[in-house]
């Protein structure tokens, strides 16, 4: 059963025949292995173009940025998940993937998007303070976080997004999304009562925006990157096992709130 339009029976990432494999029009043996970096090749299989120099620094620089911040969520459910079950790397890999979403990893899809909307509309005449003020005042009423700002740790600067910006200003790609940004920054005190932080989630997809990354794939950059770091806790757990301690640590942080159980079946008859 078919669901939806599907008449165009075609891919134009990938084919190969008997003596050769050819990849975005590159032949994989001749052209890719050996001569193009994994970054390079990533970027070329998601939007049909190698990068240019710049893109190439830009997309490591934010692999880079987002790979690995300690036991995060999914690192902890990846290497819990490892501990259960040994025989199954990856799907100790795949949980801790599985929960890459709107607060976590995700959250650079979710902020591009938003970021790439509200471009989208300055362009269309009003001024970018207007557009932010107007973005932010939107998602408040919907009670919606500001995406791409404040961090529980780094309340004076998440480190990341700083350099990434400053490293922006620096090889001067600085362009709508990130001017976008930075106007969300500037509204925040008048619109919100409070500055917010920008966040490595927030310069991830402002700078990969500006330099062409396709917004529909930002999301890729996270789990690309997290995949990186998943394998590395896992290789650890292997050899220095804390699954079951961070277990028994969520077990003793959480206290038992519901009814007490009620007394077992009477023994007097029998």
């Amino acid at each position: 059963m078919r669901i939806g339009k599907q008449d165009a029976p075609y891919t134009a990432i990938c084919t190969s025949d008997a003596t050769s494999i050819t990849v975005r029009g590159h032949d994989l043996c001749g052209e890719i292995i050996g001569q193009m970096d994994f970054t390079s090749y990533f970027w070329l299989l998601v939007t049909g173009e190698a990068p240019s120099e710049v893109q190439r620094f830009f997309a490591n620089a934010v692999l880079a940025a987002i790979a690995e911040h300690g036991l995060v969520p999914s690192v902890v459910a990846a290497r819990m998940t490892y501990a259960a079950a040994p025989e199954a790397f990856h799907g100790a890999v795949a949980a801790g993937l599985l929960g890459c979403g709107s607060v976590v990893l995700g959250s650079a899809e979710i902020a591009g998007r938003f970021y790439a909307e509200l471009v989208a509309k300055a362009q269309q005449g009003e001024t970018i303070e207007a557009v932010a003020r107007g973005g932010i005042k939107d998602l408040r009423r919907e009670k919606r976080a500001i995406p791409g700002f404040g961090h529980p740790q780094h309340a004076a600067g998440d480190p990341r997004a700083l350099l990434l910006l400053d490293l922006a200003e620096r090889h001067g790609i600085v362009g709508a999304h990130i001017r976008m940004l930075y106007a969300i920054r500037d509204a925040l005190p008048e619109t919100l009562g409070r500055p917010l932080p920008i966040n490595v989630n927030g310069a991830i997809p402002a700078v990969m925006l500006d330099v062409g990354f396709p917004v529909g794939a930002l999301k890729g950059i996270s789990l690309l990157a997290r995949t990186a770091s998943l394998i590395a806790h896992l290789k650890e757990e292997s050899d220095r096992p804390i699954g079951f301690i961070m277990s028994g640590a969520a077990a003793a942080a959480i206290d038992y709130d519901g009814e007490a159980a009620t007394a077992g079946p009477s023994t007097e008859n029998i």
